[in-house]
């Protein structure tokens, strides 16, 4: 009967069995008729050994994708590799299988990475994904993504996924808009957040809900920033806003904890938005006076004002979103438009080492006080009605009070993992021009494409000067 393939980690705990490995050759040596390899798999790497007689062993080249049969065996003690988990064992050849030759590759996949050209790292992901920092990486953003679910199961959240197409409304950052082909001329819009429907969800009843949700926005580019990233997405019904900070505050911790960073303060320090501003000079601050890797310093961040004045217009704007609620005794003045700008919202930020990794809030659940607060951002009646219609309907239908947070997924994981970029632990992330990995996009789309969806392409004019 024929064994079952094994990873490399596990194949130590299977002295003098017959295994199967599988893989790529991750190193060669020949030593004359013996001839040695490192065959590196998802797991890590394992010596393998090809006496003479096995066929194909002096073909085998970097990067071959192979399968070997063998018996695994103890090395001798001089030959003892004690860098790696697997150095205590080899796999002695009894066959080889050769399942796919490489040609010499367009990027090294050894070392990590930081190196090499990121222009050609992203063209060749898939090659730059086989080194082992990069593996590291993606499985541990697994792990979190795991953990996070576990833990918010657990205390009766549920798992709700929402729409990738919806409507195009106005809540901060610029759309991705998708053509109709069936109704020509109208436009979808991709999700800057689940915003609306997770308030629609709680209007629904089901009272605790969550998603790792995909967000995408099309604002500019950085290290901290992509037009798409992925969010811990949190609602909660029948709470206040320090019911919704202690049940994040306590899965923030346990995954910090639980990958192996030690928390500087707990419970986590609440410092209001204008403390902020005076102690940091900013409301995302790094709370560590010494930066020590293992080591995170979180802090909340509460007490923003519900509108804030537009840099280039001066016309009042929200400070977070338009469904962030303000302080109950600030409701009656939102209504009668009174002192505006001293309003107080029910808004909360999570920062950690410098970095926002959650924003959330006490929703507007009050159909007049979510067209209030259109009103005072500069919505005439029928737009508010026409862009947001659906969410004063269904808040006259019985509203719980609401709330919760988005929590940045590739934020956390860049954080534990110690990397500066969120490319570093997104398995194909956007290009710093917002090109996408391997693929050439943005491109051009054929003109029977453009012509079913009823679209033609303008040129832009040059710019002169």
């Amino acid at each position: 009967m024929r064994s079952g393939r094994v990873l490399a980690r596990d194949a130590v705990h299977k002295e003098g069995d017959t295994v199967e490995l599988a893989g790529w050759v991750d190193a060669r040596r020949d030593h004359g008729k013996i001839i040695f390899i490192d065959l590196r798999d998802r797991s890590g790497v394992m010596q393998v050994v090809f006496s003479p007689n096995i066929s194909g062993a002096s073909d085998l080249r970097l990067e071959y994708v192979i399968r070997a049969r063998g018996v695994v065996k103890k090395r001798p003690p001089a030959m003892v590799n004690d860098k790696i988990p697997t150095g205590e064992y080899e796999l002695q050849a009894s066959s080889l299988e050769i399942l796919g030759k490489a040609g010499e590759l367009p990027i090294p996949v050894t070392g990590d990475g930081y190196d090499v050209n990121e222009e050609s790292r992203l063209k060749y992901r898939y090659l730059d994904l086989r080194r082992k920092r990069l593996k590291h990486n993606i499985e541990l953003r697994h792990r979190v993504t795991q953990f996070v679910r576990a833990h918010l199961s657990e205390r009766g959240f549920i798992e709700i996924e929402t729409p990738l197409l919806t409507k195009s409304t106005p809540e901060g950052s610029r759309d991705f808009i998708v053509p109709s082909r069936l109704e020509p001329g109208k436009f979808y819009a991709l999700p800057q957040s689940p915003q609306q429907y997770k308030q629609l969800l709680m209007c629904a009843g089901f009272e605790r809900y969550f998603q790792i949700a995909r967000a995408l926005r099309d604002e500019d580019l950085r290290a901290d920033r992509g037009f798409e990233h992925t969010q811990i997405d949190i609602e909660m019904s029948f709470v206040e806003q320090e019911d919704v900070m202690e049940a994040v505050e306590e899965l923030v911790i346990s995954i910090f904890e639980r990958f192996g960073k030690r928390i500087l303060k707990k419970p986590l320090p609440k410092i209001s938005y204008e403390e902020a501003l005076k102690t940091y000079g900013a409301d995302k601050f790094d709370p560590r006076e010494q930066k020590d890797k293992d080591v995170v310093g979180l802090a909340w961040v509460k007490d923003f004002p519900v509108f804030v004045r537009d840099e280039k217009t001066g016309a009042l704007t929200y400070s977070h979103n338009p469904f962030t609620a303000p302080k109950p005794e600030d409701e009656e003045k939102l209504l009668k438009g009174k002192d505006l700008e001293k309003l107080v919202s029910l808004q909360y930020d999570l920062v950690c080492n410098g970095y926002e990794i959650g924003g959330g809030g006490i929703r507007v659940s009050k159909p007049e006080v979510l067209e209030k607060v259109f009103e005072v951002i500069g919505h005439k009646k029928a737009d508010i009605q026409k862009q947001f219609g659906h969410m004063l309907e269904a808040f006259r239908y019985g509203a719980p009070p609401h709330g919760g947070i988005a929590l940045g997924l590739d934020r956390i994981i860049m954080i534990l993992t110690g990397e500066e970029s969120l490319r570093e632990v997104v398995a194909f992330p956007m290009t710093s021009g917002g090109g996408t990995s391997v693929m050439d996009a943005p491109s051009e789309v054929s003109k029977g494409q453009l012509d079913e969806l009823g679209l033609e392409i303008k040129k832009a004019k040059k710019k002169h000067g």
